[in-house]
């Protein structure tokens, strides 16, 4: 669906961060890990390379960060949407109505965005707007009661998923790892309590093997390849929900000072105790099963992210410096079709036709993808601000 304006009421840090979190995502273009493996020697190259890629298991890079925060920020804005739609007059039904169509939209949009270039629709449930969809009635729903019914509902979700992983069964002696996609003595792999949050050998790998297998497929599902599981969803609904209490007091009408002092506090705290699970066995923090550990330890790290753009823009009002991030959070759908889809590498492709096969070359072979890649972004960024000049956002 198509605005026609920007919705009044936005808050500018939230549109900053946002367009941060999708501009990551963009620049996938640079391909740094190509810049990294021509200068081998370099460690600039090689920390950004790393930044740019998912960690194989457990704790993060900067890379992994660009789902939470765009699930957190699903959270943070509901409370304003909500109250737009009730100021407009929707009543309890229709809202309900509107959000089941929505999380309707994402889920198909992640389908059709994971099908491109396919044989046939490829039913996967692991893609971010998907996962967000799925969770995104609840959530409307929780937003809808007080914070205290919000926080148990969050605590209810981690413990019990938790617990749910902690009775599954281990593999027993002489299991065929291979058949998981996993190597026996896999470096990655945990030990102790902690193997019940081991690659394709949990609870949420065991009910794909069964829930994956009732859609259409060229082949049995047998395994993710990065251990991504459909399950993943419900504690999805946890970092929104961390995020629908971050929006609730974003709302209020407490002091600028006091909310961030929240968001500072919040986010550290959660980032502990993220830290503590981990280090003690109790859950790990895992981004690709979406563990317990993991919510609360990324949403901490949203809860700081929140905090910094808030204080910038929001307090110090340095909103220009912003701008380019603005253009992109604002049309953040666009944004995500854009690095999702396949407009990227129709742009990028097409460069070479009308620049001749060598003008990434500028400055060596080494910076080749960074050239094209940096040329590529910057017009998908061009196409977002003609679309921000004449006023069209892309909402679902």
């Amino acid at each position: 669906m198509t605005n026609s304006q920007a919705p009044a009421g936005r808050i500018a840090s939230v549109d900053v961060y946002r367009g941060f979190v999708m501009l990551l995502m963009m620049a996938e273009v640079l391909s740094l890990q190509s810049v990294s493996a021509a200068l081998p020697d370099s460690k600039f190259w090689q920390v950004l390379a790393f930044n740019q890629t998912h960690v194989q298991w457990t704790w993060l890079s900067l890379h992994d960060m660009i789902q939470p925060s765009f699930t957190f920020l699903v959270g943070v804005v509901l409370p304003f949407s909500i109250a737009s739609r009730k100021n407009k007059g929707a009543t309890a039904s229709s809202l309900l109505g509107h959000t089941l169509f929505r999380s309707l939209i994402l889920i198909l949009l992640g389908f059709f965005l994971r099908s491109l270039g396919a044989d046939q629709t490829n039913y996967t449930f692991e893609d971010t707007l998907t996962q967000i969809g799925m969770g995104y009635t609840l959530l409307v729903i929780l937003g809808l009661y007080s914070p205290k019914v919000q926080f148990s509902a969050l605590i209810i979700i981690l413990v019990g998923y938790w617990l749910a992983f902690a009775l599954y069964p281990l593999p027993a002696a002489g299991f065929d790892y291979t058949a998981t996609g996993v190597p026996p003595n896999w470096e990655h792999n945990l030990h102790g309590f902690a193997a019940h949050w081991n690659k394709n050998t949990n609870l949420a790998w065991a009910t794909d093997r069964w829930f994956l297998n009732l859609f259409p497929r060229a082949q049995p599902f047998l395994f993710n390849d990065g251990g991504y599981s459909t399950l993943s969803f419900i504690p999805t609904l946890g970092t929104m929900i961390l995020g629908l209490l971050a929006g609730g007091v974003l709302k209020s009408t407490q002091p600028a000072n006091v909310k961030l002092k929240y968001f500072i506090i919040a986010g550290i705290s959660l980032i502990l105790v993220g830290i503590v699970l981990h280090l003690t066995n109790i859950n790990p923090i895992v981004k690709r099963i979406w563990t317990p550990a993991w919510v609360i330890f990324s949403g901490g790290t949203c809860f700081i992210f929140l905090a910094i753009f808030y204080w910038l823009v929001d307090i110090k009002q340095f909103k220009r410096p912003f701008f380019f991030l603005t253009v992109i959070g604002m049309n953040s759908i666009a944004a995500y079709v854009m690095a999702d889809g396949g407009l990227r590498k129709y742009i990028k492709s097409n460069l070479y036709v009308h620049l001749g096969q060598h003008y990434d070359q500028l400055f060596g072979l080494a910076y080749a993808t960074l050239v094209s890649g940096a040329l590529t972004l910057f017009l998908m960024w061009l196409i977002l601000y003609w679309m921000h000049k004449q006023k069209l956002y892309i909402k679902i």
